[in-house]
């Protein structure tokens, strides 16, 4: 099947499902879940981290990419798993995490323990001559990007936590190690790769102080090296096969650097993230904030990207949801009296538009942010971190608090509710995360009585049938519009208009009027009308086709 008609499924794997009651989601309890997962109909799961790792920062700190880390399993689960997804067209796409290693890594130990060549792997610096640190540059999870390396007068870089430190990708013999890793999950059956903050891997030989009022992250992020790389990396690992689906996290980039990445001529990726959408919310660029979100900037960012890449051939990895952020339904939708109609309407966006369109684990049964009372319940570093900082800044615990709740990471990582017992139906032993309300919101009541579910069913199937959905170019529709996002799907002589009301009050939309006559594709209020002054109720969406 094609990239352009596949849908993808992200699996948190410690938070899916628990199969010997640990508390933590496991391998073996994802293979349990195999049916539910072929009901929707997806066509690749990306799974994040479940490599042996300290798990700091939950599994994107490694300490040995060849082995499953204990608490999933063992590589025999993995191979089951592989082979009973495969049995049911369920492709696999595992996390690289190649910007950095933890300092539990091997490489890392011996570069420590004085071996030349593994200290070339890192980027170790002297103190300035004035004994201050190499740079003035700042970890993305708060203070200095620098540590001291052993009992050296060295410091190691480490652009996240302190024990994530980065790997010199200058050094040749650090990217064929990175490529001897992909291939060994190739060889095991893995047809796809997600690249983690791949972008931020292109720094200079020479590190500088970021000048003032300067964001250190200018200095390494998106810079033209990284093309290089991943045009080496497609080479030496994934691009032999010709059916390899990668996708890169991109950290700050721009519309034509990801054209590059991901135009097929190029042979660097599939496609990209980008999160420039998801910062609408954000007061003054900053993610510990609190604001509603920007619609007219929101609408604006998501049409520059689907007009830009469409323009170049770079093709989008679309998504709301992940494992780094909180769950869209409580960003941009309406989590209470319209839970369902927002969903269902948030889902319209992404999955019309032209890339490949990504679920994450409970989207499809419409799971929201949990109801914690305090940051005893968190155990995210980044939020920890975040929540310490605004206090020192001059926050009180409640605002910073009550920012904390509406931003964290752990907000989406909270167990999948699989039912409405104490547990979630997660677990027959203690949640290493609380979950809140799947007394209200779990898999049992939606297959039994949802129409959130069954709608995801049917905009995947859409994507799969419909080639104007798949293969179609994107045009704006107008971008003035307070409510409504909208826009144009066509191929050839077809023309699909998608509409969105982003908002819990009816507005009225004129149509264009050559789809006056149109045809009601989708939509998730029944009964629609087409007239020439269409009413769009509540979070309503509505695909109209041509004629």
């Amino acid at each position: 099947m094609k990239l352009s008609q596949q849908v993808i499924y992200q699996i948190y794997p410690k938070s899916f499902y628990d199969s010997d009651g640990d508390g933590v989601g496991d391998l073996r309890g994802i293979i349990q879940k195999i049916p539910y997962l072929k009901k929707l109909n997806i066509d690749m799961i990306w799974f994040n981290p479940f490599f042996v790792s300290p798990q700091n920062d939950n599994g994107y700190d490694i300490a040995d990419y060849y082995r499953i880390d204990p608490q999933f399993g063992t590589m025999s689960d993995f191979e089951e798993l592989v082979a009973k997804l495969k049995a049911v067209h369920i492709g696999v796409m595992l996390d690289m995490v190649f910007n950095h290693t933890s300092t539990q890594h091997p490489w890392f130990q011996r570069a420590l323990a004085g071996d030349k060549k593994y200290q070339a792997f890192y980027y170790l610096r002297p103190a300035k001559a004035d004994g201050s640190l190499p740079t003035n540059w700042e970890s993305k999870f708060g203070g200095s990007a620098w540590a001291p390396f052993g009992e050296t007068d060295l410091y190691y870089l480490h652009l996240y936590d302190e024990t994530q430190a980065d790997l010199d990708w200058h050094n040749p013999e650090v990217r064929a190690a990175c490529a001897a890793v992909v291939n060994f999950w190739r060889d095991k059956g893995v047809t796809g790769f997600r690249f983690d903050v791949i972008n931020v891997t292109g720094k200079s030989e020479q590190l500088v102080d970021a000048p003032a009022g300067v964001a250190s992250k200018t200095l390494y992020t998106d810079t033209p090296i990284v093309h290089d790389y991943l045009k080496e990396l497609n080479r030496t690992s994934y691009g032999q096969d010709p059916d390899s689906v990668t996708v890169g996290e991109m950290s700050s980039t721009t519309i034509r650097n990801s054209v590059g990445y991901t135009n097929p001529a190029n042979h660097e990726l599939s496609m990209v993230f980008n999160f420039h959408h998801l910062k609408t919310d954000y007061v003054d660029g900053r993610k510990w904030s609190r604001m509603a979100f920007d619609f007219p900037r929101l609408k604006q960012l998501l049409d520059d990207w689907a007009t830009g890449m469409n323009a170049g051939g770079g093709w989008q990895a679309l998504f709301w949801n992940n494992h780094d952020q909180p769950r869209a339904l409580n960003r941009f939708g309406d989590a209470g009296k319209y839970r369902i109609k927002s969903a269902e309407m948030l889902a319209t966006v992404i999955h019309l538009m032209r890339g490949t369109p990504f679920i994450y684990m409970g989207e499809e049964i419409g799971m929201t942010d949990p109801d914690y009372p305090s940051m005893a319940d968190y155990v995210d570093i980044e939020a920890l971190n975040a929540y310490r900082a605004l206090i020192r800044s001059g926050y009180s615990h409640a605002d910073a608090f009550t920012i904390v709740k509406t931003k964290a990471r752990d907000n989406s990582r909270t167990p999948m509710q699989w039912d409405a017992s104490a547990t979630a139906g997660f677990t027959t032993g203690r949640p290493w995360l609380r979950p809140t309300n799947q007394d209200q919101i779990n898999v049992a009541d939606e297959l039994a009585h949802g129409e959130l579910f069954k709608y995801y069913q049917t905009l995947i199937r859409l994507r799969k049938t419909m080639p104007i959905i798949a293969d179609g170019d994107y045009q704006t529709w107008r971008l003035d519009d307070e409510h409504v996002f909208g826009y144009w799907r066509t191929l050839g002589s077809q023309r699909l208009l998608v509409l969105n009301n982003f908002y819990s009050n009816a507005t009225v939309v004129a149509l264009p009027t050559e789809m006056v006559d149109a045809q009601v594709v989708l939509s998730n209020y029944d009964n629609v009308d087409v007239q020439p002054k269409m009413v769009l109720k509540p979070y309503q969406s509505i695909i109209l086709s041509q004629g």
